[in-house]
């Protein structure tokens, strides 16, 4: 038992009073159908009971931050670790977190730049340099055999008051001035009686500098130039007398400021270069790169088009267009070129276009856009101009920093020839290089070596979770829930955390099989520097490199809760002797996978001239009446092509409105055979808590009517009304039909609590006497679709069988454990995914109208093990039968190996991809050496 943690008796939800024996310091997977009781072993029993139990560790103090931890429904939990969960979904909407911050990469950066950063002039592009006292006496000895002079610029040349200057100077101690090259006694010059030299020095020190200088003329000397840089303000020359016998310069300025062109600088620190210090941040945006202002994407909605085509959708018109007029007249003058596409624009030829000014006297001179919308600010009295305003502004990258996010000092600092702001703007691979390359002097390399591996290390391992592709300056709130655990797992890794318990919900969501490989080795790191990982997972490559695999099962809901396999596949595990395990005969070959008839296509849609990131003008044709399976490596545009492209393309088409497409030439093909697009993606299925699976497939309507026509409803006068949880009535008046009230904890999360008023229940105590076949309309939303199909299908009425039809749809997508009543807000995005591909399911069995639908689904086998595939490709069929069409961003070989056509783009990600490497038939892309085809 040493060693390990031991489950004794785990009952939470479906789990069958279980007992189980974990090994520490091991990577274990846990692996099973949908609803088998994955979830409920992994989370809501081993990481609640290590929560919890960390908690209780803590000062009551601390524990009132934390709220109270009910203790899961188990005998026992023994030698349990501290639990880390790091599960599959964005884990911040805060604007200002980035990959970088998130990794904290950003903050070895930060001090990267503040240790051997150089700053140089926005004026003369020279460097700025403080002197130190070192740096001047250096110089002067290095004059051997020479005559040297320092001198204290006092200011002499702009000053009136000389005479009290010298008096003063002479009160200081000091005697000479050095004017014309010839030192001078300051008697002397004052008794020039106005006829002053025109420009004269303060001699602090005269030296003839030996061939090896003693300790005492080092003190000396800088005594002296200390004094000089006193007298001086900071500004101290060094002249000498006969440069030709030493070598050196005739005369040389330093400066213990650190000024440069008439600038004084900031020195630089690692505050100056955080947008979220204020004194790093932009004092525009406030450090977030975006301000409220005009937006170029609505200025320029098709970036496609050239200036004189018209891409400047505010110059278009006959009154509006004598601005698009005078540019192209005058656009040779400043280089500009006005028929060529405005993406194919260089940034200076938009910098001009832009930030223009108009000037009357310039016969050349044109007004920017910028400019064109500070005049119409000063018209906006008139409706037809405040329109215009409003329908060009949005939200606009900040012009004073760019975007960087950071005030303009931190930009002036370089590392090799690069600002902070380029480095972020680099993705993974590229920092990566830039980083490993650098080329530094032996002390500058001494002083970042810490910080330096540091970012190496991490920048690997991004890589190595296959985010190469991702920019460092990425928003975190834009990332998938795959790619957000992943991000979270490199912070792990780089926390070095020892002797803990590390739980993944499916961090292979997103992977290309080939970046699969490179997961696993990370997921070994974080075991092999002394944790425990656990592994909720469906990937076939990562369950044969685990060290123990536990299977669940045998099936969903109350016929799960199982362990059906515990054991090792490397050490053979044989099929046979454990046949309730579905994941072992499927792995074994002893359960055929679903295979599908490879429909053929006659109409297409073709994409051209695809640009959107790091699509390198492709054109793609996207057959109808097919599933059509999009895959390549990870970051190899397969997101751009179909999200940003494809479906806002064809929603414009199709309704003539909708949000802009990301940059292509158009749309071509049968498009007239498209009356609908739909895109499927693993968004929450409805924002509030009340909504459900049930009242998402409009059901709950037919589940109410059926309740109100019970004798003990129409006794009452209950109409259907009064069992919905969204309107008086019936709800419980307390929790609103919530089953739970909330309650504000002011400047800490609000807690929720069961509503003492219904016990959770969610309705009057009179609403619940009204009963069907035994159960009241609470005891409805507790059963899961099976459970809930078999109790109406039983139901001698009309309504009751119309009931479990509708609900047996839940079935066909893999849902039948879920229960009826769980709120949408629990549901994963895989399983938000599926009822909606539930809902248009019912919908083509209804019958009516037959439209022709294009379904855009986003990695539809999130969370789905190799069963919940077959149902999901049967799924996919009906859709197809009922004359629709299908698109299918995905990586699961087996969804890839049953497509009727298939597009791969790649070859690698980022810069390295967003071509088109193949599009065909599975067999023909077994014939080829993509990535995709060597899994195949």
């Amino acid at each position: 038992m040493e060693g390990n943690i031991v489950i004794k008796g785990a009952r939470v939800n479906n789990l069958k009073n279980l007992t189980l024996e974990i090994p520490r310091g091991k990577l274990v997977v846990v692996t099973g159908i949908s609803g088998s009781g994955k979830s409920s072993l992994v989370f809501d029993t081993l990481y609640a009971e290590g929560q919890r139990r960390f908690s209780e560790s803590l000062s009551s103090y601390a524990r009132q931050f934390l709220g109270r931890m009910t203790k899961p429904d188990v005998d026992s939990i023994d030698g349990i670790p501290p639990a880390i969960a790091i599960e599959q979904k964005v884990t911040t909407r805060n604007p200002r977190s980035t990959v970088a911050t998130t990794t904290e990469i950003y903050d070895y950066i930060r001090l990267v730049f503040a240790r051997i950063g150089r700053t140089y002039s926005p004026v003369s592009g020279r460097e700025v340099r403080r002197d130190s006292e070192s740096d001047v006496l250096a110089y002067i000895l290095s004059c051997k055999g020479d005559t040297c002079y320092l001198l204290a610029d006092v200011g002499w040349k702009g000053r009136s008051d000389k005479v009290e200057l010298m008096l003063s100077l002479k009160e200081e101690g000091y005697s000479r001035l050095l004017a014309g090259g010839r030192p001078l006694k300051i008697e002397d010059v004052l008794s020039l009686d106005g006829d002053y030299p025109e420009e004269a020095y303060l001699l602090v020190d005269r030296v003839r500098v030996p061939e090896q200088a003693d300790e005492d003329l080092r003190t000396r000397l800088l005594s002296s130039i200390s004094s000089a840089f006193s007298a001086g303000s900071g500004h101290v020359r060094v002249c000498v007398e006969q440069p030709s016998v030493s070598g050196g310069e005739p005369e040389r300025e330093f400066c213990n400021r650190f000024e440069l062109d008439g600038i004084s600088f900031k020195l630089p620190d690692e505050y100056l270069f955080s947008f979220n210090s204020p004194l790093g941040a932009c004092p525009v945006c406030g450090g977030l790169g975006k301000v409220t202002g005009i937006s170029e994407d609505l200025v320029v909605p098709d970036k496609t088009k050239s200036i004189y085509d018209g891409a400047i959708a505010c110059w278009r018109g006959e009154k509006m267009g004598w601005f698009r007029d005078r540019l192209v007249q005058v656009a040779s003058s400043h280089g500009i070129r006005v028929f060529e596409p405005y993406c194919n624009l260089s940034k200076k030829e938009k910098d001009l276009i832009w930030n223009y000014r108009f000037d009357e006297k310039d016969d050349s001179s044109f007004s920017g856009i910028n400019d064109f919308f500070a005049w119409v600010e000063t018209q906006k009295y008139k409706v037809q101009f405040k329109y215009m305003l409003s329908r060009f502004s949005g939200r606009a990258v900040c012009q004073a920093c760019g975007g960087s996010r950071l005030r303009k000092e931190a930009l002036w600092v370089r590392v090799c020839g690069k600002t902070i702001d380029e480095v972020l703007s680099m993705n993974v691979d590229e920092a990566l290089d830039y980083f490993t390359g650098l080329s530094l002097t032996p002390s500058e390399r001494s002083i970042v070596d810490e910080p330096l591996s540091e970012i190496v290390s991490r920048l690997r391992c991004v890589q190595d979770v296959g985010l190469s592709y991702l920019t460092l300056d990425r928003a975190c709130n834009t990332l998938s829930g795959g790619e957000s655990q992943r991000v979270s797992l490199v912070t792990a890794l780089g926390s070095s955390l020892v002797g803990s318990m590390y739980i993944l919900d499916e961090p292979s969501i997103g992977l290309h099989p080939r970046d699969t490989e490179r997961l696993i080795a990370v997921l070994r790191r974080l075991r092999d520097i002394g944790n425990t990982v656990i592994v909720v997972e469906h990937d076939e490559e990562i369950m044969r490199a685990a060290d123990l695999l536990i299977d669940m099962g045998p099936l969903a809901g109350s016929e799960g809760g199982e362990v059906v396999f515990e054991g090792r596949l490397a050490d053979g595990a044989d099929p046979s002797a454990h046949p309730q395990s579905l994941t072992l005969q499927y792995l074994a070959g002893r359960r055929a996978r679903y295979t599908r008839r490879v429909r053929p296509w006659t109409y297409s849609i073709t994409v051209k001239g695809a640009m959107e990131h790091n699509l390198k003008d492709i054109d793609v044709s996207f057959p109808l009446g097919t599933l059509t399976v999009v895959t390549g490596v990870s970051g190899s545009g397969k997101s751009s092509l179909v999200g940003d492209i494809l479906y806002p393309a064809l929603y414009r088409h199709v309704n003539e409105a909708g949000d802009l497409p990301g940059t292509f030439r158009g749309l071509a093909g049968n498009l007239d055979r498209i009356t609908r697009v739909e895109y499927v993606d693993q968004n929450p299925i409805g924002r509030s808590s009340r909504s459900n699976a049930l009242t998402y497939l409009k059901i709950y309507d037919d589940v109410r009517k059926l309740y109100a026509r019970q004798q003990y409803a129409r006794m009452n006068g209950f109409t259907a009304a009064y069992f919905s949880f969204n309107s008086d009535g019936g709800r419980c008046p307390e929790c609103q039909g919530e089953g739970v009230v909330h309650i504000s904890m002011q400047f800490m999360a609000d807690v929720e609590m069961v509503c003492e008023s219904c016990s959770g229940k969610r309705f009057k105590p009179e609403v619940l006497e009204v009963r069907y076949r035994g159960k009241n309309i609470y005891d409805i939303f507790q059963m899961s679709v099976d459970e809930a199909v078999g109790f109406f299908s039983e139901g001698s009425e009309d309504e009751a069988g119309a009931i479990a039809s509708k609900l047996s749809v839940l079935q066909d997508v893999g849902l039948g454990y879920i229960k009826l009543g769980q709120s949408s807000s629990t549901l994963s995005g895989g399983e938000s995914q599926r009822i909606k591909l539930a809902y248009f399911l019912s919908q083509t069995r209804k019958g009516g109208k037959r439209e022709k639908i294009m379904f855009i689904f986003d990695e539809p086998t999130t969370g789905l093990h190799f069963y919940d595939v077959e149902k999901l490709l049967r799924a996919f069929d009906a859709l197809l039968d009922a004359g629709h069409s299908l698109v299918v961003v995905e990586h699961n070989p087996d969804v890839i190996r049953s497509a009727d056509w298939v597009i791969d783009l790649g070859p690698d990600a980022g810069i390295h991809g967003g071509e088109l490497v193949f599009a065909g038939t599975v067999e023909d892309l077994k014939k080829t050496d993509t990535f995709t085809a060597r899994y195949l």
